[in-house]
């Protein structure tokens, strides 16, 4: 970041905005949502700040502009127009250690305004940084959307019983407390406009001295992070991390989906390594349910979706067994992320009317499992984990008849910054995986189409931005 977002106390406090014009009209608009005082320092004022003067609302300052003026406020807008005399009191507002905006004049603004969703005492600001104001204001409209117009009462109702809340509550159900005020039976009952409702139930719990059902025990979350890319990431997912007390996660989930955790959430990295397990699965279980009894809320973080090759179910045996709340937050898989980067269905009519998920990589006490069997004319087996074992498939593909030009594609990092996409053959799969020195997260897609459906079909034809081999 070039300018670090923050919010700037108005009340008491003087906003001068220099300029007698639209311009400065503007930034009067803008500065009306607060309490601030605002001082109008123009020779001539428009109907429209004249107005704000009679009403009020502003003060005007018609005399000469000296530091003086600026010395003490909260902020200074300059918009007169006129680049000399702009550039002159930008210097007077600096010399008053004022921090200033210059309408349209980037080098000389010490602060900007961002695009705002105001749901007062609830402000969303957007910014950014003078590159894309276009942008900002499609983020703000989209946002607009997103947040009902009367939940900054809700807020404001919470800021007027955090003393009660503190007096009532015990100090480890508070965030639980307020979890259930924000994202619960109160927060949609305020929503759909029934505030009193809402707000008697917020009284009771008060009353109760914690929200209804909370669980001392606290909770486990699977969360599944998706292939990669943050926005692939359901609502859901974010709301978990976002809620989260501590968050365990594997090597193959990015940085930046972390960064939508709270700032304060442990975090924990549990990665595995195909045949370098530093954390054994049984450690792993041992310790999320250990830090769920103490009360808190734990996240357990994996790639794609937790159910599809995740060992979800040894973590959910684990928490059950010591009676912990487990939750599964299904995320979007590898083999559906792959089909979306390829531009194809998995699955088409008269092709290949079944997907099969398969993996080429088992326990390391356990045969290799058998990830070929169900394919055959007709399908798509998606086949994860399969790189380092691509010598064994290709072996079990050709045992059961699938023709040495059959189309494999090979997905890597799908979603990511370094995803590839390689469309090759049966014939050619391990020297292109040999060629190009593929390992690690890729999916093997087969299509085996149906008979009818090869006919005259070329089984390589590429397909925009990928590569054949």
């Amino acid at each position: 970041m070039k300018s670090f977002p923050m919010f700037i106390r108005t009340t008491g406090r003087r906003v001068v905005i220099a300029g007698g014009g639209e311009q400065a009209a503007q930034k009067a608009r803008l500065i009306l949502k607060t309490d601030a005082r605002i001082v109008l320092a123009a020779p001539t004022l428009d109907d429209e700040l004249a107005a704000l003067v009679a009403a009020g609302r502003a003060e005007a300052h018609a005399g000469p502009v000296t530091a003086a003026l600026f010395e003490g406020a909260a902020m200074a807008f300059v918009a007169t127009g006129c680049p000399g005399w702009d550039a002159s009191l930008h210097a007077l507002a600096q010399a008053a250690r004022c921090p200033v905006n210059v309408v349209d004049r980037p080098e000389l603004c010490d602060i900007t305004t961002p695009s705002i969703v105001d749901r007062d005492p609830v402000v969303v600001a957007i910014g950014t940084e003078g590159t894309a104001p276009v942008l900002g204001r499609a983020l703000k409209t989209q946002i607009e959307t997103m947040l009902p117009a009367n939940i900054g009462g809700l807020a404001a109702l919470a800021g007027r019983l955090r003393a009660s809340v503190a007096a009532a509550v015990p100090r480890a159900g508070r965030r639980a407390f307020w979890a259930w005020v924000f994202t619960g039976a109160p927060r949609a009952a305020w929503a759909r406009g029934a505030e009193r409702e809402a707000a008697q139930a917020i009284k009771a719990a008060i009353a109760a001295g914690g929200a209804p059902g909370a669980e001392a025990a606290g909770s486990i979350a699977l969360v599944g992070a998706g292939p990669g890319a943050r926005d692939l990431l359901t609502l859901r997912a974010v709301a978990r991390l976002q809620e989260a007390d501590v968050i365990f996660y594997d090597r193959l989930v990015d940085e930046e989906v972390l960064e939508l955790a709270r700032r304060d959430a442990d975090r924990v990295f549990v990665g595995k390594h195909v045949g370098a397990h530093a954390w054994p699965q049984d450690r792993i279980n041992a310790v999320i349910v250990a830090e769920a009894r103490k009360g808190r809320r734990v996240v357990r973080l994996k790639s794609g979706d937790p159910g599809i090759f995740g060992r979800a179910g040894e973590e959910i045996d684990a928490a059950r067994a010591a009676g912990i709340p487990v939750e599964i937050v299904p995320g979007v898989t590898a083999a559906s992320a792959a089909g979306a980067a390829l531009g194809h269905s998995l699955t088409e009519r008269g092709v290949s009317d079944t997907l099969v998920l398969s993996t080429g990589t088992g326990r390391a006490e356990d045969p290799l499992p058998d990830c070929t069997r169900f394919a055959g004319p007709g399908t798509t087996t998606a086949i994860y984990m399969g790189v380092r074992q691509a010598d064994r498939i290709c072996a079990a593909l050709r045992a059961r008849g699938l023709p040495e030009a059959a189309r494999i594609e090979l997905c890597i990092d799908v979603s990511k910054p370094t995803q590839r996409l390689v469309a090759t053959t049966l014939a050619g799969l391990c020297d292109r995986i040999l060629h190009d020195g593929i390992s690690g997260c890729a999916i093997l897609l087969i299509t085996w189409p149906v008979p009818a459906a090869c006919a005259g079909a070329d089984p390589v034809r590429p397909r925009a931005g990928l590569a054949v081999a």
